[in-house]
Order: structure tokens, then sequence, then C-alpha cells
């Protein structure tokens, strides 16, 4: 049996664009994948909410993505495959990041995911390195991710040139699935599905069956 960690944000964890609660789990994009995979892959969900890519957040604090990334990857060793989609709430207007700098961040992280030994018999896993989805509209939380919009239009552009740069299997999310329109940060069931079916398709041709 084949290990797959997902590591993310809100959207791995699945919060509800409502605002209330969170997606059940056989319509979050990870329990899709774990379904489309097979009984031969063991599908670990890894989300947190507010979970930067490498930053501490005063406000949301025990949030930093690279903090947690060793303990939490060595908990669920050995691991064939870990996704990483991080990078929306590096846009939270406190922390005053471009597009470019969360997309690198992103990359750093993703890089020193694969040089970890919690791969089989002790070597490395495979990591795939996914962009987060265009923000949208967020009523409430416009003014915590002031320009957030605009930042968020870059990733694709962004992502792919650092994916690039530290050759690491990539998929954009942007080209797959949207961003909520009840707040502008989350994904609704259909995207779950949408996405959980995409990363299928690209774990396969990773790794196989």
């Amino acid at each position: 049996m084949k290990t797959i960690v997902c590591y993310g944000d809100s959207n791995t964890w699945g919060a509800d664009p409502s605002g209330v609660g969170r997606i059940p789990i056989e319509q979050r994009w990870t329990g899709v994948l774990a379904r489309e995979l097979g009984a031969n892959f063991r599908v670990v969900e890894e989300g947190l909410n507010g979970r930067t890519t490498n930053l501490d957040d005063i406000i949301e604090v025990q949030r930093n993505g690279l903090t947690h990334l060793r303990p939490t990857l060595e908990s669920q060793a050995p691991i064939d495959l870990l996704t990483i989609m991080l990078g929306t709430n590096d846009l939270k207007d406190r922390f005053h990041r471009n597009a470019g700098d969360i997309a690198q961040s992103a990359a750093i992280l993703c890089d020193t995911a694969r040089h970890l030994p919690v791969g089989p018999e002790g070597g490395s896993p495979l990591v795939l390195m996914m962009a987060p989805p265009v923000a949208g509209a967020m009523g409430d939380l416009e003014s915590i991710f002031t320009g957030a919009i605009e930042k968020s239009k870059r990733f694709s552009s962004e992502y792919t040139a650092w994916a690039k740069r530290y050759a690491l299997p990539f998929l954009d999310t942007s080209q797959i699935i949207v961003s909520s329109p009840r707040d502008g940060i989350h994904i609704d069931p259909p995207d779950h599905a949408k996405l959980g079916i995409a990363v299928a398709a690209k774990i396969r041709e990773l790794i196989g069956n």
C-alpha cells in the first residue's frame, strides 16, 4: 500500500465556505482522492486552518507550515508522495507579501520536504507542488486580505516558474477549480470533487497504480 500525505491549509482541512463547520470527508478533495486511487493507497489528510508556507502569525499562532513540516511527516512515514498546497494565507495583508515571494516560499517548503528521510526505506518522498486557486470577493474577510485577489492572479505564473526552477512536479489548481463566491477563499464541494479527481490522475502519472 502506498501512502499519500496531503499537506495544506483550510482547503485541505475542508472548511465550508458558508463559514459553518467542515465539508464531509466523502466530499472533501482528499476523500475524493482516496476513492479515486482505491485500496492500494492510504491518503492522509494533513490540513490546518490558517497554515502559512513559512510564516509565524501573531494572531493565528502555531500555523507555520515549515515549522510543522518535519514532525508531521515523520509521524506519517513512510510516505510515497506528498502534496503541498499552501500560499492562500500568506496573502493576508499583515504579512505584506507579493505573489513571487509566496510562490518561492512554497517551492522552498516542497524542496525541504523532498530531502527529509520520510520516504520508503528511509529515502525521500516524491513531492507534488500545488498552486492554490485564485481568490475571489471576500466580503467580511476583505480587510484581512486587502489586495489578495490581484496577488493571487499571479499565482499561476509564479508557482509555475518556481516549480520549474526547483524541478518539482506541479499542478496548477486555478486551471481546475475556482474559489467559492460565498467567501472568496474556500472551495465548494463540486470543486473539491474536480480537484480530487485531478490530483488522483496526477499521482497515477507520477507513481502509477
